[in-house]
This record gives structure tokens, sequence and C-alpha cells, in this order.
């Protein structure tokens, strides 16, 4: 997680609806087999770009709220938020080429 920051229920609105710059948003969890792949993805992805989009991670155990406000039900579910909205979502792991694919209109 070293170029990802956690992101909490407390501090989503201010750090990803509020932000001036779209936002990833990682849904994950300790325990998830398939988050654990995409997670050195992301962290290598928010290295290289992270002068264009935000990358977050949040633990679902441990921030139920937001989670469940947006209808996250499968993790690793990876939301793209622009001006307080969800403008991409990815549910399920996904290849480094195929992450950079969906992403390609925010990096």
């Amino acid at each position: 997680m070293g170029n990802m920051s956690a992101v909490t229920d407390a501090e989503f609105e201010q750090q990803v609806l509020l932000a001036d710059k779209p936002v990833l948003v990682d849904f994950w969890a300790e325990w998830c087999g398939p988050c654990r792949q995409v997670s050195p993805i992301l962290d290598e992805l928010a290295g290289a770009h992270s002068d264009k989009i935000t990358f977050l991670k949040m633990n679902v155990d441990e921030n139920p709220v937001t989670p469940s406000s947006y209808r996250v039900t499968g993790i690793p579910t990876i939301n793209v938020y622009q001006g307080g909205q969800v403008v991409k979502s990815i549910v399920g792991a996904r290849p480094k080429a195929a992450l950079l694919k969906e992403l390609a209109d925010f990096i």
C-alpha cells in the first residue's frame, strides 16, 4: 500500500466526494484473495498516475457505512468518483492491462 492512502467513512466526503480531481477508491478486505491480487497493480498505477487521479483504499470491514451506501456487495470493487458521483465501477479482480483499459479516461 505504498502509493495508496486509506480512507475511512468519516473522511470519505472530504477526501472523495469534494475532491477537485477524480478519485479511485479500492473497496477491499484483509481476507479477500482477489483484493490481494489487484492491490499491487493499483499501487503501481497510483505511483505512475497520481498527478491525474487520487488513489485510495477503503477496508470494508472497518468502514461498513460507505460501501453499504454505494451498494458495494462484492470485493474488490473499484469505484471512480468525479464531482461527487460514481463515474466508473469495476467489480472483481482484473489484470493490469484490463484495468488500464477501463481507467483510460482518467489516467
